[in-house]
């Protein structure tokens, strides 16, 4: 795969987990370089329509070079689905995508500060044109909220010694770009895991926190279960621990009925009925996809069916 370009991950078996039909409604709320949005939009029908949302710029404009009138991109945070909506004139949709984590023209664009690979200014934000970039968190952050980022965000055992590590630096002046980091974080971390740089964790902390990642996850599943029409899908597709952790207990928690206490004299029928329904197992990229993208070997997706029903409170139970 070529610098810049973006091969979208299970690109057959997400749009086929949506199950289009001709004349639905669908929002793909991870546009990236639209390689989703291209096939949902061959799969449908002249009255079907289409909505993408995404926080990159980049994204954005290029989303605006397909000339569909079926289709259209709103630049915005998918966290504000229900708003995107609504603004659209759209109540209920038949299929809703998320496509989460960075595309590979944001980890592959120096400039952007996503890769330890390149030396580029430190700011990591997937919304370029908001919000604080990564070098100006480390420099007014307090040294216990880095350790926190990089421990739960990163999972990062070495979370201390890099906290501090970065809290020393910072005092001698500005750290400013990914390099800096990088090697700083090398020298604090005493052992390395195989076949990984030492930064891996720390950039990919930083960056969640940076762009709140998982905030925004928690914030649209319960507006994706209101939007979607009885016999709509939803499908996730995760590529870390802590993405597919929420996704994974959200869709477990809505597909099971209400469980009332033991004895409570409620007939079974007046029990309300669960609002989505799993859609087989947890599925990964084949070998051959995983060879052809090695980028794509940690993807999981899930996929959850909307039941019939009103979404009332419970769509609103957190992750």
């Amino acid at each position: 795969m070529s610098p810049g370009s973006h091969a979208p991950v299970m690109l057959e078996q997400a749009v086929d987990g949506l199950n289009v039909r001709a004349n639905g409604i669908y929002v793909d709320c991870t546009f990236g370089r639209g390689g989703h949005s291209r096939r949902i939009l061959d799969q449908l029908g002249q009255t079907g329509r289409l909505i993408a949302i995404d926080r990159d710029p980049d994204a954005v404009a290029a989303g605006g070079e397909i000339k569909d009138v079926r289709f259209s991109i709103v630049h915005g945070a998918f966290g504000r689905l229900r708003d995107i909506a609504l603004h659209a004139g759209v109540e209920c949709v038949d299929g809703i995508l998320l496509d989460l984590g960075v595309s590979s023209p944001q980890f592959d664009h120096a400039g952007r500060g996503f890769s330890f690979r390149f030396d580029a200014p430190l700011d990591m934000r997937m919304d370029t044109s908001r919000g604080l970039t990564a070098a100006q968190w480390l420099a007014q952050a307090d040294e216990s909220e880095i350790r926190g980022v990089i421990k739960n965000y990163g999972e990062e055992r070495f979370a201390k010694q890099i906290a501090a590590a970065i809290a020393a630096a910072r005092a001698r002046g500005p750290l400013g770009t990914t390099r800096e980091l990088a090697a700083l974080v090398a020298e604090a971390v005493p052992t390395r895991e195989p076949r990984q740089d030492p930064a891996t964790r720390t950039f990919q902390a930083l960056r969640i926190h940076i762009n709140q990642e998982l905030e925004e996850l928690s914030l649209v599943l319960p507006q994706c279960v209101e939007l979607l029409a009885p016999g709509g899908r939803l499908v996730v597709i995760s590529f870390h621990s802590l993405e597919d952790r929420i996704v994974k207990r959200f869709m477990r928690d809505h597909a099971r009925a209400d469980h009332l206490p033991p004895r409570l004299p409620v007939k079974a029928k007046d029990i309300a009925p669960p609002l989505l329904t799993l859609v087989g197992r947890a599925r990964r990229p084949d070998y051959t996809e995983v060879a052809a993208n090695p980028r794509s070997r940690s993807a999981v997706m899930r996929i959850a069916e909307r039941n019939s029903g009103n979404a009332g409170d419970r769509a609103g139970v957190p992750a």
